[in-house]
């Protein structure tokens, strides 16, 4: 285990690309773009359930469950649930304005 990456770099990552996705989230008005910066913010979240699992002391593949892939799995399946829903409701608000812009689906309220 002399060779293997220490759980900082991992977490400093996952930190990294987090702030990333948070910036995009904060900055971009773009629909699409700010669905991408959440899939980021997701998959930071997800690199740390890993990195946790690998260097805590859960029992591996051998001794039972992987809990920590097993809820990165789980949260790759809502992420691609919640991609298809944005998506759809992106397409439904360009149809009606035209634009992906997130600022004009303020009006959608009632």
């Amino acid at each position: 285990m002399s060779g293997d990456v220490p759980l900082s770099w991992f977490l400093l990552f996952a930190a990294a690309c987090f702030a990333i996705g948070l910036f995009g989230v904060l900055a971009r008005r773009n629909a699409i773009a700010v669905l991408m910066a959440i899939e980021i913010m997701l998959n930071a979240a997800n690199i740390n359930l890993v990195a946790f699992w690998r260097f805590g002391d859960a029992p591996g593949p051998e001794g039972g469950p992987i809990p920590g892939v097993m809820l990165a799995i789980f949260v790759i399946t809502i992420a691609a649930s919640e991609v298809a829903v944005g998506v759809a409701l992106i397409l439904l608000c360009y149809r009606r304005w035209r634009a992906a812009d997130v600022d004009r689906f303020d009006s959608m309220a009632g």
